[in-house]
């Protein structure tokens, strides 16, 4: 299974020496070696870097545990490719736009049941990978953008938003192991369902 990392701060702070520890779980102190990213909120918008390879062998996570910017929310993970290929596509976080902000979702699981769910869904947001976890977050996210768009420019309430994450976590985690970092710019959802 894959691991997953997140930071909430009131001011920009780095996480450079924790990006240094989780990533050594990325193929040097554990299997998961099939990809890497890690995303920093900048405002509304996100600094997103992936790669589909082991972090602890990554000349580019060895630049950003020194040289990663200042943010006030970050998300990582690291994979073991349960679903879907060693490529881009596949490597966590996962970014979409929704009411003018970058959300991510970074996921921690198998969901066996989610085709179901998928074939029902005739929404905007359609996966670019192969992976029961972009496909999760894309069903997430068609079920919370009817209430992003009738917000306009500012995030809907926290206690609508939370509501609706909570009651999606709910569904899934009848499909199968549901943990996950879900961000919309404006706050950080962390569901945690079962220890792995």
């Amino acid at each position: 299974m894959c691991e997953l990392f997140a930071m909430s701060s009131r001011r920009p702070t780095t996480v450079g020496f924790s990006l240094e520890v989780f990533a050594r779980h990325g193929g040097a102190e554990g299997p998961h070696r099939d990809g890497w990213g890690v995303g920093y909120y900048w405002g509304r918008d996100v600094l997103l870097l992936r790669e589909p390879a082991a972090a602890s062998e990554s000349e580019l996570v060895q630049h950003i545990e020194q040289h990663g910017p200042p943010s006030e929310l970050v998300i990582s993970h690291i994979r073991l490719a349960t679903r879907g290929m060693c490529a881009l596509q596949n490597t966590q976080p996962f970014m979409r736009e929704l009411g003018g902000r970058s959300h991510l979702f970074a996921h921690n699981g198998e969901l066996d049941g989610l085709a179901g769910l998928q074939e029902e869904d005739s929404g905007h947001f359609r996966p670019i990978g192969d992976t029961d976890s972009e496909a999760a977050f894309c069903l997430l996210l068609n079920e919370l953008a009817p209430l992003w768009q009738a917000a306009n420019d500012d995030p809907p309430s926290i206690e609508r938003r939370f509501d609706m994450v909570a009651d999606y976590a709910a569904r899934l985690r009848a499909l199968g192991i549901a943990n996950f970092l879900y961000a919309d710019g404006d706050t950080l959802f962390v569901h945690a369902d079962h220890r792995v």
